[in-house]
């Protein structure tokens, strides 16, 4: 009898193994092509186009992601998840072929369209299978992948790219990627289902639209054109009234791709908010702290990202602890308002790191931070997915990684420009005239060239770098805040799953996750 209850529950973690490589895949790339971009750019050429990498691939993402979320919803999810994987693996060997900076960009544009169902079909699939009651466990397994990969991307970027080139960077995924689609088609059975309504062409081309002309807003908006500019402010144009257009036509679609009822809960809509504003600190702090480590601690590149260990081990440890906590009381209102409030302590904490600041006291200060976002990684995940009907929880998961992912796309839009400003006048008002002529050029400079500035330039930029962090923090502070009231507005709507009053009825959730699998 111990053999055959073993046999199932093995089952389901192979499950789980398959949907967590699926979801490493999607978090590593960007952190292992971001280390070997120099190399890339190196072999191809078209500096001018480097940004272009990142935002083709950041682009195709968000703009998918929805329209993934859905298409689950009305064929299956199983069928289109493998589509997104095959899809993100065509685009990964592709990229690692490309011959020139055009090709890689468009390759990586294939690749975000992939990507974007990777994330939304890991958290939708874990819905269908697990209970709300008992989802936070197992999405607390998916923020320790997400912390794994922040962490050992860059190793593993610089480690591939020094001894085989480039291009492994791409290939790396495609081992991965097979074992991934092997091991979710062998094992994970869940019913077939078609709806007969038309999928919402007009809906999607306009919400495509829309996210991109924001997404590009944020992207170029103080780099490549001024804020000011014709080209911004005709993609604000553009951005608002195509999302006008797209709410209009949700009212009168069969099947919107993005169905405007869920917006009716008062959970869901306050999540949103919470989940906008977990991604742009958290993507703005993932940006500038490794510059202020690198500039003012004179870290190497290497070291930076393992000086961000205390923040991913906390956001890691603290995201298990709610899951699990939440998973035997049921209770999670508490996680939001505890992660809102040391988010706002967190950052305000970072902001007070000046050229003197020792690596410890940084370190214990991003912990405050990992500990915030920890409370509201997956908890806001698992309040959106509860707080719509089964049938909507795919459009549910990718609402909620889409305002995460915008709310990232404006925080370091938002922070880079507060950044520039403030690094341009402290180097503007420590050397004057001769200030602002170094500084004319990126904000951001790379050590290399630093080191070929005099002594007097190298120091003011060392606390112009610290006073423009400053900023960025205090400015993330000021902002987590509204995250940290609107916390206290979530209604603890009793978890779907939860340990029935029948007597007799002592099923756990582990169990519910055999049945799931074993039904099929």
């Amino acid at each position: 009898m111990a053999d055959t209850a073993e046999a199932p529950q093995r089952s389901v973690r192979v499950v789980l193994f398959g949907l967590m490589i699926a979801m490493l895949l999607a978090m590593l790339d960007n952190m292992i092509v971001g280390t070997a971009m120099p190399t890339i750019v190196g072999e191809l050429g078209g500096l001018e186009h480097l940004s272009w990498v990142v935002t083709a691939y950041t682009l195709a993402t968000a703009a998918s992601t929805p329209i993934w979320g859905k298409l689950g919803d009305m064929y299956g999810r199983k069928g289109i998840f493998m589509a997104s994987i095959v899809i993100f693996l065509v685009g990964s060997a592709l990229s690692g072929m490309a011959q020139d900076m055009g090709q890689l960009i468009a390759f990586r544009a294939i690749q975000g369209l992939g990507a974007g169902g990777l994330i939304v079909g890991v958290m939708a699939i874990i819905g269908d299978l697990i209970p709300p009651r008992e989802r936070g466990k197992y999405q607390g397994m998916m923020a320790g992948v997400m912390a794994v990969a922040m962490i050992g991307g860059p190793l593993v970027g610089g480690s591939i790219t020094d001894n085989w080139g480039w291009r492994w960077s791409f290939y790396i995924n495609l081992p991965l990627g097979v074992v991934a689609l092997f091991v979710i088609s062998a094992v994970l059975h869940l019913p077939k289902k078609r709806i007969k309504a038309r999928i919402d062409y007009l809906g999607a081309a306009l919400l495509t639209v829309s996210i991109t002309s924001l997404v590009l807003l944020t992207t170029w908006g103080g780099n490549q054109y001024s804020w000011g500019s014709a080209q911004i402010l005709g993609l604000l144009v553009l951005g608002l009234v195509t999302l006008a257009a797209f709410i209009y036509a949700e009212t009168r679609a069969a099947e919107p791709v993005l169905p405007l009822h869920i917006f009716r809960s008062r959970n869901f809509a306050l999540i949103s908010v919470i989940g906008f504003l977990v991604g742009f600190v958290m993507f703005g702090a993932m940006t500038f702290l490794p510059l202020f480590q690198q500039t003012v601690q004179h870290a190497s590149a290497t070291n930076s990202g393992l000086l961000l260990l205390p923040m991913l081990l906390s956001m890691m440890v603290v995201s298990l602890i709610a899951g699990r906590v939440t998973t035997q009381t049921g209770k999670y209102k508490i996680f939001p308002i505890i992660g809102g409030a040391l988010i706002a302590v967190g950052l305000y904490l970072l902001s007070t790191m000046d050229t003197g600041t020792s690596r410890f006291v940084s370190g214990v200060w991003m912990a405050v931070l990992g500990a915030g976002m920890g409370f509201l990684m997956q908890i806001t995940m698992l309040i959106a997915q509860n707080s719509v009907e089964m049938k909507d929880i795919g459009v549910g998961s990718s609402s909620s990684t889409l305002f995460r992912t915008i709310g990232g796309s404006f925080g370091v839009a938002l922070f880079g420009a507060i950044f520039a400003h403030q690094v341009q006048d402290s180097m503007s008002a420590s050397l004057g005239g001769a200030g602002g002529s170094a500084a004319s050029g990126p904000a951001q400079m790379d050590m290399a060239s630093l080191a070929k500035l005099p002594e007097q330039v190298q120091q003011a930029y060392f606390h112009a770098v610290a006073n423009g962090t400053h900023h960025v923090f205090l400015w993330g502070a000021v902002l987590s805040l509204i995250g940290f009231a609107a916390a206290f507005f979530v209604k603890e709507i009793p978890l779907r799953g939860g340990p029935s009053a029948k007597a007799g009825e002592d099923k756990s959730g582990e169990q519910e996750v055999v049945a799931a699998v074993e039904a099929f």
